[in-house]
């Protein structure tokens, strides 16, 4: 017989595992010494470290020294984690507090960090871009300049030019300046035909293929695909001064510290850049009158939207759920399953539905219901909220019932019964007995309803799209927009799109309802002493 010698584990660990259950330490004790586990661990690891080194390299070439810092300490904390013996707690909460910083904290951050830049139209680069921008987009063909004898070539992602310039083959596309080039390196590129240039003219004749690095020597267009002539701008940089001058006006525009070239009389040249601009975003919502006014209206809108919404649900679902809680009424079961139908309905669909159903010419309820009147649901500012508060009550009391019926079954029967002996009425057991009760479960609902229709976007943009236009408003809002669908407006539609504006939008919608959501889970509190 031969006996094997087993290491005792270290004192910390022997400590550790005797607090646990004999299971819990078995397996603590195999996954530890496993070389399965181990070289998983590994596996895994290391794909993660390869995935952080990119992305570090990544933002170190980018120059954004704060990611690539943040970067370092994770993907460190994540090694040290997981290689080091015990640290048993720390291995299941790192993953969920990593997801937690980049989808919660790090978008609040971002956001925040927006709010206090001009970033949007016009504004959404570095200053050397911008520079590059202007300089590539106001360009003439230079006077007698030599015509040179290209082809069209596309490598499957963008086209270049192959040109012959002072006897030399080079090859150069919008993003890539002319470079000498051979044979060899020409494998992976296909040369326009004729129809091809043909199918292809507008990208053919807005390709400028830039000459060099200096962007002053121009670039390369053609208009046949067959000769490309130089063109140069009409601005010309002047970096120590830190102005853009228009040689065929002679206007000078300057670096006045707004993200943008400025002359003289106010006129600027777009693209900008961003710049950070302090709290102009917060003074513009609440200073500019045109924005004061339309963010007033929206404002006080989503708060009575939110509040109809939940009381018109609440007091909807139950309604329901008393008169289907009645023992004495036939087919209680048909008529929950019919009552629960809206709630398994797609909130956007059913605004689509409900959208065509209340059109003013040709809409279901119109046309039927009404004999062929026409009321405009959509297009009047009152008739509009009016319908936007119904189709948001046929979606929502649906949960409302399902929560008052499973609250009014958890009351014990015996409260009412002694309450009918000593005298009460059925008004006053519901008022008195079952209410109070009944919003003891129900009131952190209520909020958490409160909050969610407080940011209803698919309701309001699927049924009017926030409309009709508030007449007069400085911002693209309507009467029945709410503060998540003007922030949407003002930074995903239309022509300008102001970023910077719409994250201050969004951390005043963020402060408004943490307050609202504070103040009342206090009250609730004080509906626990009830219970």
């Amino acid at each position: 017989m031969s006996l094997t010698h087993h290491k005792p584990p270290p004192a910390g660990d022997a400590a550790q595992q005797a607090k646990l259950s004999p299971a819990a330490s078995r397996f603590a004790a195999a996954s530890s010494t496993s070389t399965g586990a181990m070289l998983a661990k590994i596996a895994m690891i290391a794909i993660v470290d390869a995935t952080a080194v990119f992305a570090l390299f990544t933002a170190i070439g980018r120059e954004a020294w704060a990611i690539a810092a943040v970067l370092a300490v994770i993907t460190l904390a994540i090694n040290v984690v997981y290689f080091k013996r015990g640290w048993l707690p720390a291995k299941y909460l790192l993953p969920g507090t990593i997801f937690l910083l980049i989808f919660q904290v790090f978008v609040i951050g971002y956001t925040g960090y927006i709010a206090f830049t001009n970033y949007g139209s016009g504004h959404n680069s570095d200053k050397d871009d911008a520079v590059m921008a202007l300089l590539q987009s106001n360009q003439s063909r230079v006077p007698d300049s030599p015509a040179f004898p290209v082809t069209v070539l596309d490598d499957g992602q963008e086209l270049s030019l192959l040109v012959q310039r002072d006897g030399v083959q080079q090859v150069g596309s919008a993003d890539q300046p002319l470079e000498p080039t051979s044979p060899e390196q020409l494998e992976g590129y296909t040369q326009l035909g004729f129809a091809d240039l043909l199918g292809r003219q507008s990208e053919v004749t807005s390709l400028a293929v830039p000459i060099s690095q200096d962007p002053a020597e121009g670039s390369l267009r053609t208009s046949d695909g067959r000769t490309a002539y130089q063109y140069t701008s009409n601005l010309v940089y002047d970096q120590a001064a830190g102005t853009m001058t228009d040689s065929t006006t002679s206007v000078v525009y300057r670096d006045t510290g707004v993200g943008a070239f400025t002359a003289e009389d106010g006129t600027q040249l777009m693209p900008g850049w961003s710049i950070n601009v302090g709290f102009e975003n917060f003074t513009r919502a609440f200073s500019d009158p045109s924005i004061r006014t339309a963010l007033s209206s929206v404002t006080l809108w989503t708060f009575a939207f939110a509040l109809l919404s939940v009381a018109t649900t609440f007091f909807m679902g139950l309604f329901l759920a008393l008169v289907f809680n009645d023992l004495r009424m036939k087919g209680r079961k048909i008529y929950r399953v019919i009552s629960i139908l809206p709630y398994a309905f797609p909130a956007f669909l059913g605004g689509l539905v409900w959208a065509g159903m209340l059109n003013k010419d040709f809409g279901f309820v119109n046309q039927v219901l009404f004999g062929g009147a026409q009321i405009p649901w959509l297009t009047d500012p009152w008739l509009a909220k009016f319908s936007v508060l119904w189709v948001n009550l046929w979606l929502g009391f649906p949960y409302m019932f399902l929560v008052c019926t499973g609250a009014l079954q958890s009351i014990p029967d015996e409260l009412a019964e002694a309450a009918k002996i000593d005298g009460a009425k059925p008004f006053q057991v519901f008022r008195l007995i079952k209410l109070p009760l009944l919003l003891v479960s129900v009131a952190p609902l209520l909020i958490s309803s409160f909050a969610f229709n407080f940011n209803n976007f698919n309701v309001i943009y699927m049924l009017t799209e926030g409309g009709p236009r508030l007449e007069g408003a400085g911002l693209n809002v309507g009467a029945t927009d709410i503060l998540i669908s003007m922030v949407y407006k003002v930074a995903f539609v239309g022509s300008q799109r102001d970023y910077g504006l719409a994250s201050a939008f969004s951390i005043i919608i963020f402060v408004l309802v943490s307050i609202i959501a504070v103040i009342s889970f206090k009250q609730t509190k004080a509906l626990e002493e009830l219970n």
